[in-house]
């Protein structure tokens, strides 16, 4: 009998191994009759900022409107511009723009897939000419492997500049020993369904241990509100996490370091056993805990192997396949460093995710190894 299919992330196993528990908590919401902003948004608020290091939570709708309203706090706006990456989501640039400034997209460091901090320090030393004073630096922590932030949040006080950190996919990661999301003024998190911490639907928050930044962000969520309802102090928008989500998140946010912990052991088993190929494994930096949102294989021959894969009924996926700067809607309309983006570029065409949830069985894991390693030659 042939193999299933096996996909590369599965949010339902995720739903199933705390099935219980998830249903449970729906039916708290729905029997409480409270559906948005009450005791459950509350409750994972402080529960998520404390496991984050920072001192507030502000729920909001998605990932993107975390990072838009983190934006928006600070005042940034038409006539400046955010220094972020090009190897991410996209909606990293598309939270800019839509506060109205203009993104710089820089080169990564092509260990790790993080923003170069020399990049950075090029930039904030001489910035690009006809470009608005750079308001605010973006690193994105990606695959679950924090940036440098010790070289970053170093550059970003030298220059007086605030740090974003977008953690969408690094919920539980570290650097040197402190939780990614507690080195800039704010951090911004996505509760998509495949992340470290998903959701059963969408959802975001933001992190701040700044007092005066965290009654602006719960302002700015709902339309602009401060002391009275339906009385807006200033613009806002409508972008709450809802009382179902919360309830949902609580509940796996108590199992999140043993989730990521699997994630970890998974990763070390591909290590080991794929050692040798040629292909090229994450990098492992003893600074940074990497909590493998994705494990990323790199490899010149990225699409046979991928074929191979998916003829063996393995799903796989690229994390990400084209730079935002060379996608249509930014193609020859948005500022990257006058150094360029080689590394960007380079890893575009050659990474690769293999299969990674913390559902995944041994015997699911081992099907994957043997599958690259018949695809792969020795190194």
């Amino acid at each position: 009998m042939a193999s299933r299919e096996l996909p590369q992330n599965d949010p339902r196993a995720a739903y199933l191994a705390q099935r219980a528990e998830i249903d449970a908590a729906i039916a708290r919401v729905l029997e409480g009759g409270r559906y948005i902003l009450g005791s459950e948004s509350a409750a994972f608020e402080s529960e998520f900022a404390a496991a984050m290091g920072c001192r507030h939570g502000i729920g909001v709708g998605n990932g993107t409107d975390a990072l838009v309203l983190a934006l928006r706090a600070l005042g940034i706006g038409p006539g400046k511009a955010v220094a972020t990456v090009a190897h991410t989501a996209v909606a990293t640039v598309a939270a800019i723009e839509m506060v109205g400034a203009e993104p710089l997209l820089l080169d990564i460091d092509p260990a790790s897939y993080t923003m170069d901090p020399a990049a950075l320090a090029r930039v904030l030393a001489a910035p690009p000419a006809r470009l608005p004073p750079i308001a605010a630096i973006v690193p994105v922590h990606l695959y679950g492997q924090p940036a440098d932030l010790a070289a970053l949040a170093a550059l970003a006080a030298r220059y007086r500049v605030p740090l974003i950190e977008d953690c969408a996919q690094a919920h539980g990661a570290r650097f040197e020993g402190r939780p990614a999301g507690s080195f800039g003024v704010m951090a911004t998190f996505s509760f998509y369904p495949t992340k470290n911490l998903g959701a059963l639907g969408d959802g975001g928050m933001v992190t701040t241990s700044d007092d005066a930044l965290a009654a602006e962000l719960r302002a700015l969520r709902e339309y602009g509100w401060r002391e009275r309802r339906y009385v807006s102090e200033r613009a806002g928008v409508n972008s709450r996490l809802d009382e179902l989500q919360a309830a949902i998140l609580r509940v796996k946010l108590a199992r999140l370091e043993a989730d990521n912990a699997r994630r970890i052991a998974i990763a070390d088993r591909y290590d080991a056993e794929l050692a040798g190929l040629a292909a090229t494994a994450p990098r492992r930096d003893p600074r940074r805990r990497h909590v493998f949102h994705q494990y990323v294989l790199r490899s010149a021959g990225r699409d046979a192997l991928r074929s191979a894969l998916a003829a063996a009924g393995i799903g796989t996926n690229i994390h990400y396949p084209v730079p935002v700067h060379l996608q249509p809607a930014y193609l020859g309309r948005i500022a990257t460093a006058p150094s360029g983006l080689a590394a960007t570029e380079a890893a575009a065409g050659e990474v690769l995710s293999l299969p990674m949830y913390p559902q995944l069985g041994d015997d699911e894991v081992d099907r994957v190894i043997a599958a690259v390693r018949a695809a792969v030659p020795r190194g």
